[in-house]
């Protein structure tokens, strides 16, 4: 690991200008993620500003009947919640089906949507990425894909998002709530947070130097029910082959997002309108235009089944 320096900001305009005037500085909350890529070198920041301090750490309610939540709500707090658990079941799902209980005690909010990709590419330093190294080529084109990206990537990057929160909160229209180094605010909905690679992979969110997340909103609940369906490798701690988040209305109608296939949660929301025609017509929908690869063509019907398994169960 590199040397840095370290402080600890006392408010969000604060940390986010801490960050702005500090070549190559970043944010620190739990740490669940960066730590671990800066024991392995592919994150070296020279400056460390750690934002635990900042008290946003709070689920309230909001004017509408939704929720806001804090980025520094660790996602075991959120999962729990009773609001939570009760109008946006989904959300706890999704979260208690990625990583450990430990983890998920560490993890915040903000952190969580924030987090890299796992590529194995990325993760070796050895090979070429053009994530870690813009410009340096994808070993993962060409290279052992079956985890990777089958839509909504370029010929610059085949990763994908790895997350299971943010499926959850794409199907339910969060908005990401940031304040930037100049102390204005804005609202990013999250269908726009997280980019697609297209030629530039390593800028990943729709965030400026500097901005940090305060809070994450949600709309007043759907109702409906409410699913997330994980098929991973194995049954614990291992990240989404792919992942269906749904939620099901009593005449047939719904939403869907999938996970484990893009650089971003992926959903289409012409494809929801195709929900009473079947998991077929949906995946049809929602993947047209997929590039997938020899290795990872089988995530296409893998989603279709998966679908068809959470509609099965609404129908129970």
């Amino acid at each position: 690991m590199k040397s840095f320096t370290y402080e600890r900001a006392g408010d969000p305009a604060a940390a986010a200008k801490a960050v702005a005037t500090h070549p190559n500085a970043k944010f620190i909350a739990g740490g669940t993620n960066l730590l671990d890529l800066m024991k392995l070198e592919i994150e070296t920041p020279a400056h460390l500003v750690d934002v635990q301090d900042l008290g946003l750490d709070r689920i309230e309610k909001t004017d509408d009947g939704g929720l806001r939540i804090g980025t520094l709500v660790s996602n075991t707090a959120l999962s729990a919640d009773r609001r939570v658990r009760s109008d946006y079941a989904v959300l706890t799902r999704a979260i208690q089906a990625g990583a450990s209980g430990q983890l998920r005690n560490k993890a915040t909010t903000g952190g969580n949507l924030l987090q890299r990709t796992r590529c194995s590419y990325f993760y070796d330093t050895n090979m070429s990425c053009n994530k870690r190294r813009p410009g340096s080529g994808c070993s993962a084109i060409g290279g052992s894909s079956r985890q990777l990206g089958v839509i909504g990537t370029s010929d610059a990057c085949i990763a994908t998002y790895p997350g299971d929160m943010a499926v959850a909160m794409r199907l339910l229209d969060a908005v990401v709530e940031t304040v930037k180094p100049d102390g204005t605010r804005r609202a990013i909905p999250i269908a726009d947070f997280h980019r697609l690679w297209g030629d530039t992979p390593q800028i990943e969110t729709a965030l400026e130097p500097g901005e940090i997340i305060t809070h994450v909103r949600l709309p007043k609940p759907l109702g409906g029910q409410h699913f997330y369906h994980k098929v991973r490798d194995r049954r614990s701690y291992a990240f989404a082959l792919v992942s269906v988040a749904a939620i099901v209305m009593p005449d047939g109608t719904g939403r869907v997002a999938f996970g484990g296939v893009a650089p971003k949660p992926w959903r289409v929301e012409e494809a929801d309108a195709l929900m009473p025609q079947g998991a077929k017509a949906v995946v049809a929908r929602a993947f047209a235009g997929a590039r997938p690869t020899e290795d990872n063509k089988f995530k296409i019907p893998l989603a279709e089944r998966t679908l068809a398994g959470v509609l099965a169960d609404a129908k129970a």
